[in-house]
């Protein structure tokens, strides 16, 4: 059984930082692309970052040079460091395991301008 946990969302200013982290139980993760997604009100749910098992990092035009995503397979932890945050950052962010149907809660993410 995989559960994926987010933390670390929260209300932040135009231009600041956060950091967030997923946790991921199950054997699933070392193995496995992950990614986060994220969902503003009224809107699509939409890929944000993704990270394959060795390394290798894609990101939405809208946050790269911004947001890095990372993970620790010896954690079984994805990161996502977001810093100059804009408030169209706002939403939901959730952690995915790539091309399936394992999800996260989902993290609140509010940026205030």
């Amino acid at each position: 059984q995989v559960q994926l946990v987010e933390s670390g969302g929260g209300l932040a200013q135009a231009g600041g930082s956060l950091r967030l982290s997923c946790a991921a139980s199950g054997s699933i993760f070392r193995l496995n692309a992950m990614a986060w997604y994220r969902q503003a009100p009224g809107k699509q749910r939409e890929l944000v970052a993704r990270i394959t098992s060795s390394g290798t990092t894609i990101y939405a035009d809208s946050v790269r040079g911004r947001f890095t995503i990372s993970r620790d397979n010896a954690k079984s932890t994805m990161y996502l460091l977001m810093n100059s945050l804009k408030p169209e950052d706002t939403g939901v962010y959730y952690c995915n395991v790539w091309s399936s149907g394992f999800w996260g809660q989902g993290t609140q993410v509010t940026v205030s301008s």
